[in-house]
């Protein structure tokens, strides 16, 4: 219950004293007391709006999953493309004082599925929703958050901190993701961004399918994520490694460079994301090289666009496990080696915990059960 009272005049009638000799007064007053009590309590709770979930068309099942979890139904929502190509979206239900969540992935046709999120937003903002809050489980232009040094004189736009403002313009009043590809990018947005991390479900994952994973070695396969892997290795009480890597351009990969000791150890490569993959399967080939005994790949979001499942399906791994922030289910029957973690849960208890006013700090260190 949120922290408020009645203001003083409520608060002195819901407290007042019952004082009278004749017992038939004294009873109405009792009457009387308990009426006001009723109905200062009915005021606050009219104050604490409902909760109400809608999905985009980008990926149902996590938003399904996610209120399955809550306990609630999934809100009514009709989202339809004119013959133009324009997207047009109708919320089904009312939204008037409502804590509205509304579940876009940044995967498939993004830009479609991006202005999609946005008009879903403002739909439930001029309809008077208490608050909005855009659940973007893989946040979409992450990539592009900053100039590359070899490309500081190119022009080239900041895309996610456009993105950052249009939802910002759109009403969008929160933003719940996980594993932003740099966390810089929550300094994008004036709202207030939970960053969630699916390291808590990786290390359940590895410590539940991995045996020997006490003989393991945690890789990172490029500079970026040497913060990514320091942590998991910390918690597993392993050793890390990572790959210095070059590119001549975007998603070519030049030369790789080893750095640490990976023989006779099972390496795990652990990134944020994977599109093409040639990173991740050079970087295998690297590792074999080096004398690991096994090679395994840990990815939050497998985009996997492209030539990506068959360099997969031809690569020396154990498994490339990957969560379902992006759908899986076709890379999955594409690619015996995909397997899936259900991070479904976490995105649920950080939508509970936002609606209670609850700290979500918590979900930054343990998978909810």
């Amino acid at each position: 219950m949120p922290d408020k009272k009645c203001n003083e005049n409520e608060q002195n009638d819901c407290v007042m004293p019952v004082r009278s000799a004749n017992p038939i007064r004294a009873r109405s007053l009792i009457r009387d007391n308990l009426e006001k009590q009723a109905g200062c309590l009915n005021l606050i709770h009219s104050r604490m709006p409902n909760i109400k979930v809608f999905s985009g068309t980008s990926h149902p099942d996590l938003a399904q999953r996610i209120v399955d979890r809550l306990g609630i139904d999934l809100g009514k929502v009709v989202t339809k493309k004119f013959s133009n190509l324009e997207t047009c979206v109708e919320i089904g239900e009312s939204v008037r004082g409502e804590d509205v969540y509304i579940v876009q992935s940044g995967s498939g046709e993004i830009n479609d599925n991006l202005m999609e999120l946005l008009i879903m937003i403002n739909a439930c903002k001029i309809a008077s929703a208490s608050r909005v809050t855009a659940v973007i489980p893989c946040f979409p232009y992450a990539r592009q958050d900053k100039k590359d040094k070899a490309n500081a004189q190119s022009r080239a736009p900041i895309s996610a901190k456009l993105v950052a403002n249009m939802l910002s313009v759109a009403g969008a009043d929160h933003i719940i993701t996980m594993d932003l590809h740099a966390s810089q990018i929550q300094g994008f947005f004036d709202i207030p961004v939970d960053n969630l991390y699916a390291e808590p479900a990786v290390l359940k994952w590895i410590k539940e399918n991995i045996p020997e994973w006490k003989n393991s070695i945690i890789v990172s396969p490029d500079a970026g994520g040497a913060k990514r892997v320091t942590s998991i290795a910390d918690r597993l009480n392993v050793e890390f490694a990572l790959i210095h890597k070059e590119r001549k351009k975007a998603n070519e990969v030049a030369s790789m460079v080893l750095v640490g000791d990976v023989k006779d150890k099972i390496a795990i490569l652990v990134d944020d994301m994977a599109d093409t993959c040639g990173t991740i399967v050079h970087a295998a080939d690297r590792l074999v090289e080096a004398g690991a005994t096994k090679v395994y790949a840990i990815l939050t979001h497998g985009i996997f666009s492209g030539p990506a499942i068959s360099r997969i399906n031809n690569a020396c791994f154990e498994a490339v496990v990957v969560t379902n922030t992006i759908p899986q289910d076709g890379h999955m029957r594409d690619c015996p080696k995909i397997q899936c973690i259900d991070v479904s849960m976490m995105f649920a208890e950080a939508v509970r915990r936002t609606h209670n006013g609850e700290s979500v700090s918590y979900l930054f260190s343990n998978v909810p059960y």
